[in-house]
């Protein structure tokens, strides 16, 4: 619009200045100079013009003397051009169009022009436009702003539409992660999100079926071990007893009799140790494990285990003096879990085999026993270290058919997490492996109705 006006001034501002410039003399004076502004001032009286004219020295204006509005830059461009040249200014937050136009003398054929040396100024307020346009500005943008929400409202409530089963299939996921393997879509027309939700309810119905399966089947064979162990108790009791007799009448026998009696003794030995292992893991699997807790000196109970095994002279032991750590444990949970890791060490470690006590402080304030056994051995496999928790595993095959069950430190570890404690194993810089247990520190006085007291086993 703004444009659509400018030329229109233009064009409407040369016209005038043509029609005046055949009467205005060659070498006009200031007169004729007021005289050709008057001129076009009159026959655009009702426009609002403000008209200039200037010759040499010589100035001319009507209404107004506006010659600040006119830029150094314009009149360059007026002699230079030699045409109409304009320029929108603004003055006080107003809006102006200046036009500058050389007022020139064609030859007698035409072909070239020669500037007279006036040149007409038209200033020309132009805050109608600039208002007008404003307007239309103005209520474009709201008309756009309100399309916009419009169309963010349109769009949020197609995106919900879309998005619904999405959302669906994400909190179903999280169920099914959870272990809500029974979670199922609903399935609603025939398009692609339909498909994914039909695919969905198809992988979680398999996946249940699947899991259930090895439940079951995990169920039997937990029932089949907790069944033979407990079914080869019984003989293996006899067995044992008849050995023990027999180890005793072992020196009176010829050699390769007394070598075989050894060597069944042995094995009966083993086997009933299995046995063991095996009904203290299907107690662990059938959730009846408890713990009979009672508070012990740790130094004293551990130089008991070491004793009661012949273990003192091998394992170098460091922590606490008797009496200076104390807490409540199940002494015969945690005589397993000594025996396993020191046994451990010595069997399949070096010297010299360590055991240390003490007590960590972690946040919020908890106070952790520790006990670490570590050894001067080969270390754990880095392949084995994954698995070195998990049951009938053994890091060497070459132990397959030693008098290791590969039960010890599944064993050790229940017993430990069924105490709320922690078990890690790591490898030694510089060689050997170190077993690491965090007990709960806990005593009798902790617990509410109950004077101090208890003692070591």
């Amino acid at each position: 619009m703004l444009q659509q006006s400018q030329d229109s001034v233009i064009r409407q501002f040369r016209s005038s200045v043509d029609s005046v410039a055949v009467y205005t003399p060659s070498s006009p004076d200031a007169s004729d100079l007021q005289a050709a502004v008057n001129q076009v001032l009159n026959a655009n009286e009702t426009r609002g013009w403000t008209v200039l004219a200037t010759y040499g020295s010589d100035r001319a204006y009507s209404p107004s003397d506006d010659f600040d509005k006119i830029s150094p830059e314009l009149r360059r461009s007026v002699l230079t051009k030699r045409a109409a040249v304009f320029q929108r200014v603004g003055d006080q937050g107003h809006p102006y169009l200046v036009v500058g136009m050389p007022v020139t003398y064609a030859s007698p054929d035409r072909s070239q022009t020669r500037l007279s040396g006036l040149v007409m100024y038209l200033v020309v307020p132009q805050s109608a436009e600039q208002s007008y346009v404003t307007a239309i500005v103005s209520a474009i943008e709201h008309a756009t702003l309100v399309a916009l929400c419009l169309g963010v409202v349109l769009a949020l409530l197609a995106a919900s539409g879309v998005l619904r089963p999405v959302r669906a299939l994400r909190r179903a996921t999280r169920r099914m992660a959870e272990g809500h393997l029974d979670v199922r879509l609903a399935v609603n027309g025939s398009d692609e999100l339909a498909d994914l939700s039909q695919s969905f309810n198809d992988t979680a119905a398999a996946l249940e079926e699947s899991v259930a399966e090895l439940r079951r089947l995990e169920a039997q064979a937990r029932r089949f071990v907790a069944d033979v162990s407990h079914e080869l108790r019984t003989p293996l009791a006899a067995m044992t007893a008849v050995t023990e007799v027999l180890d005793e009448k072992a020196l009176d026998l010829d050699r390769e009799t007394g070598d075989a009696l050894r060597l069944v003794s042995e094995g009966t030995s083993r086997l009933s140790g299995l046995v063991t292992d095996l009904m203290e893991i299907s107690r662990f699997d059938a959730g009846v494990a408890e713990l009979n807790l009672d508070e012990v000196d740790l130094a004293e109970f551990v130089r008991h285990t070491l004793a009661a095994r012949g273990w003192q002279g091998q394992v170098e032991t460091s922590g606490p003096p008797p009496g200076g750590l104390r807490t409540r444990v199940d002494p015969r949970r945690l005589d397993v879990v000594l025996a396993n890791l020191v046994g451990n060490a010595l069997r399949h470690g070096a010297a010299p085999v360590r055991l240390a006590m003490g007590v960590r402080q972690e946040p919020p304030g908890t106070a952790w026993a520790v006990i670490e056994v570590t050894d001067n051995g080969p270390g754990i496999a880095e392949g084995a270290m994954p698995h070195i928790f998990e049951r009938f595993y053994k890091a060497s095959t070459a132990r397959t058919r030693s008098e290791s069950s590969g039960l010890g430190l599944a064993i050790t570890a229940e017993n430990v997490r069924l105490h709320d404690g922690r078990i890690s194993a790591a490898n030694v810089p510089g060689g050997g492996a170190a077993f690491t247990v965090l007990l709960p520190l806990r005593r009798d006085s902790d617990l509410p109705g109950q004077d101090v007291g208890g003692g070591a086993p």
